[in-house]
């Protein structure tokens, strides 16, 4: 195995990591901080009764751009359009509510963020990047059926192709 296919998986598993922490530690510890601040600015009863009507918002929008999603989707469809935008809005919306439904302030503004649609063409541009980075990664040739080398210098052979017909 070649030292730059070692070098990316341990690059990768590097950023997997820092990814894991900040979903399992810092945006929890985030969200408690923030629910505690706004308890301590509001009181109790109407950060619970905002988190109920920010709940509330989300479903509502969610709602609406899916439905507004998954008509410009049959739209492309039927008119053999490539609907790329049109699922990446899609997966965007989904991901948003996911967020809605996790508890707090922070994911919620996240996952609202990512449902509203004027705010949703510049995650689009987002997702695409890593979407493209990912498939031309994925893409490149690999050499001698490890699909994680790429092909080295060295890895060129020299030879004569010889064709049976004529032999």
């Amino acid at each position: 195995m070649s030292t730059t296919t070692t070098n990316a998986r341990g690059t990768r598993r590097r950023r997997l990591s820092w990814v894991l922490i900040l979903l399992f530690l810092v945006i929890p510890l985030a969200e408690l901080f923030v629910l505690i601040q706004v308890g301590q600015v509001i009181g109790v009863w109407w950060t619970i009764l905002l988190l109920v009507a920010d709940s509330i918002f989300g479903a509502w929008l969610m709602r609406r751009e899916g439905s507004r999603a998954w008509t410009a989707l049959t739209t492309a469809l039927s008119s053999g359009k490539l609907p790329s935008n049109e699922i990446a809005d899609g997966a965007l919306i989904m991901l948003g509510g996911a967020l809605m439904l996790s508890p707090g302030f922070v994911t919620d503004l996240f996952g609202i963020v990512l449902i509203l649609p004027f705010t949703r063409p510049f995650f689009r541009r987002i997702l695409a990047a890593v979407v493209q980075k990912r498939l031309v990664t994925a893409a490149m040739p690999t050499t001698f059926g490890d699909p994680r080398r790429r092909p080295q210098s060295d890895d060129i052979v020299t030879g004569e192709v010889i064709d049976k017909d004529q032999a």
